[in-house]
């Protein structure tokens, strides 16, 4: 790309009146260069079978193209049409059920959670491999994608939306479940070894009697029916980017977008495969919670699927859920430091969800760029400011790259592993995951996301492991070789504990990882009641505290850096520190407290010499460090709070490019609320 894309979804066919020429005159005005459009309206494509309609849509992109405004097309299969489900009501797997209260902060929206059977009215509630959901799907994405290729708006194609697996108490996917167990597995024996099924006295003789999921126990083939799950939406999204590209044109993209934060229920790694570009729809707090944590996980995860730039297809315009219990408007400037958040982090598209407000349906309250009375406002002048500035900086902001030495590696598997064993009902695989990073993001610490897939970590100086509950020897060994020549790794209790079809190793604990962890262990307890570490070791005062879970470990070649403060487990360590080959192993046997974490994480960052400047910036201020694409050094400071901030610059001699100042070497740099500054270093 050359420059950055600022854009809206556009729903025309919403519109409660003929507004189109008002519509694209105030995009245009406002600087809006691309429009995502059609994803949602399968009803409007095809209002009856076989009954295809375009020219409502040819209206709309030749309107946006006339204005210089870039199209994002949608193919729309994530919610079907009424006379669909009324002749293959079969296809339909799920409902809503209740809404879920608020929780006590009071500032989240909640969502009702999916139930069963298979009722007609929400989106995304069909069986993906049913056939004859396929048929109908491929020949509306067929019919769309040929009727536009040629269009010369349209730069991509958007295929299907946020989309995410339904289990299906159907026999249609129950065989589909067992093909997949044949082609992986090969024969029942292997899966009675693998997941003994000799307990309970449940070995399986033959395909024909492979017992259905819904009321299966074992660990194992609970682990591998969500692995199943994942490789429906895997495979669906493939298939849709293999129609679509015996259309496209070669300048054309294709995207898909997921939801924000890091998803549980589909394996995003390897979706992004199958993707030109990776797409995301993060919404966050504002107001007084906006903190840029949730930006800025989502855009890591992002970039790191592919290793290169990604969109953002929706986020916060105005107020965002499903009812009005959590309305919150941004404070004035929120919008222009949330756009520049998602460049820091590697952004080369913004776009709202969506152009204007709704004024029936369920997303209602779910606030466009225009209110209800569909005029110019506060947003949207704002969206306008922004838009002249990334029309003015675009080039240079464009194709950023930023740079980490640190990484956390994230493991789906071990996520459900733990799931389905779990170790305590308030912290879980996804609690410990967020804790490090939102450690890491408070240390001002750039961050990439790696996965089980990944072959070579040497890149990174810091790799920081959730626990890597479901691993195979193959991945723990690369572990152990990443020590070895030099990093240093952060890992967290019960990783190692079981391979990679979630049954527990029968060597000691931690299995492959026992060398370089330099300690191995036979027991473990839960803890009823936070213990403290003896001595209060890290200094963090009435914060030294672990709970929840503990390992006996049994040191050998490791360091001990804390016990517990406890007349039986304090002759356990809690902590440990091995140095094997040219790095270390640091291992938490234990659940410690975010304040403990911070020490711990800043310890190793100072000795993977990690520690500078950076960790000295005032409260609420985070920057992010790359370069751009003529390969200039570039810093953003971002200031997440209500307050002005004044730093000293630590880089090269540059320009602050929205104020388009020059700035020196240890010069003081000021930042208003709410504010950013970006400085380009100079050659």
């Amino acid at each position: 790309m050359d420059s950055i894309l600022y854009g809206v979804s556009y729903y025309h066919e919403y519109m409660p009146y003929e507004r189109l020429e008002q519509d694209v005159e105030l995009m245009r005005k406002a600087g809006i260069n691309v429009v995502r459009l059609g994803e949602s309206t399968w009803s409007s494509w095809e209002p009856r079978e076989g009954q295809f309609e375009f020219a409502w849509m040819e209206r709309i992109i030749d309107r946006l193209h006339q204005a210089g405004i870039k199209v994002i097309l949608g193919t729309p299969t994530y919610s079907i049409p009424p006379w669909l489900y009324r002749k293959h009501p079969e296809i339909v797997v799920t409902h809503l059920g209740d809404r879920p209260p608020l929780g006590p902060e009071r500032i989240h929206p909640t969502y009702p959670n999916s139930r069963y059977p298979g009722w007609y009215g929400p989106r995304q509630n069909v069986d993906l491999t049913h056939p004859t959901y396929r048929w109908y799907a491929e020949r509306i994405i067929r019919q769309i994608v040929s009727h536009f290729r040629d269009h010369p708006a349209v730069i991509g194609y958007q295929i299907d939306n946020e989309t995410h697996p339904n289990a299906s108490f159907g026999q249609n996917m129950h065989v589909d479940f067992v093909n997949y167990l044949k082609r992986k597995f090969g024969n029942v024996e292997r899966l009675n070894q693998l997941w003994g099924f000799a307990y309970w006295g449940q070995l399986v003789q033959d395909w024909d009697e492979f017992p259905p999921w819904p009321g299966i126990l074992n660990p194992g083939y609970k682990l591998e029916f969500q692995r199943y799950l994942q490789e429906t939406v895997r495979e669906f999204l493939a298939w849709q980017a293999e129609i679509v590209r015996q259309y496209k044109r070669p300048d054309q993209f294709i995207t898909h977008n997921w939801p924000g934060g890091i998803r549980t229920d589909v394996n995003q790694y390897a979706i992004a495969r199958h993707l030109d570009i990776v797409a995301v729809n993060p919404y966050h707090p504002v107001q007084d919670w906006l903190d840029g944590i949730e930006i800025h996980l989502t855009g890591d995860l992002a970039r790191s699927l592919k290793g290169t730039n990604y969109l953002v297809t929706e986020t916060n315009a105005q107020t965002i859920g499903w009812d009005s219990r959590t309305q919150y408007p941004p404070y004035d400037g929120q919008l222009r430091l949330s756009a520049y958040s998602h460049l820091a982090c590697g952004a080369n598209m913004v776009a709202y969800w969506h152009w204007h407000s709704l004024h029936y349906g369920q997303e209602t309250y779910w606030k466009g760029v225009l209110s209800h009375d569909l005029q110019p406002n506060r947003i949207y002048r704002e969206v306008s400011q922004i838009a002249q500035e990334f029309r003015r900086l675009g080039p240079q902001l464009v194709n950023f790259q930023p740079q980490s030495d640190v990484a956390i590696l994230y493991s789906i598997d071990s996520y459900h592993g733990i799931q389905f064993m779990p170790f305590d009902d308030r912290v879980n695989y996804m609690t410990i995951l967020r804790q490090l990073y939102r450690v890491l993001f408070r240390l001002n610490v750039g961050v990439d996301f790696v996965f089980p897939e990944t072959e070579d970590f040497s890149r990174y100086k810091v790799l920081v492991v959730p626990p890597l509950y479901v691993a195979s020897d193959e991945l723990l060994q690369r572990l152990v070789r990443y020590v070895e020549q030099g990093g240093h790794l952060l890992l967290t209790f019960k990783s190692g504990f079981a391979n990679e079809y979630s049954t527990v190793r029968w060597e000691l604990a931690p299995g492959p990882l026992r060398k370089a962890a330099g300690f191995y262990y036979q027991e473990f307890s839960s803890l009823a009641r936070p213990l403290a570490l003896k001595g209060d070791p890290f200094g963090v005062g009435d914060e030294n505290r672990v709970s929840v879970w503990a390992e006996m470990l049994i040191p050998e070649t490791a360091e001990v850096l804390a016990v517990y403060d406890h007349p039986f487990f304090q002759r356990y360590p809690a902590i440990t520190r091995n140095r094997y080959g040219k790095g270390t192993l640091t291992y938490e046997g234990t659940v410690v407290s975010d304040a403990l974490q911070e020490k711990i994480v800043a310890q190793l960052l100072r000795l993977a010499g990690l520690w500078g400047v950076d960790q000295q910036l005032p409260a609420g201020v985070r920057v992010r460090h790359g370069q751009n694409r003529a390969g200039r050094k570039m810093h953003y400071y971002l200031n997440y709070s209500a307050q002005p901030q004044q730093l000293v610059y630590a880089y090269g001699s540059g320009r602050e490019l929205i104020s388009g100042r020059l700035i020196d070497r240890q010069a003081k740099l000021s930042l208003e609320p709410w504010g950013v500054a970006i400085v380009e270093e100079q050659p």
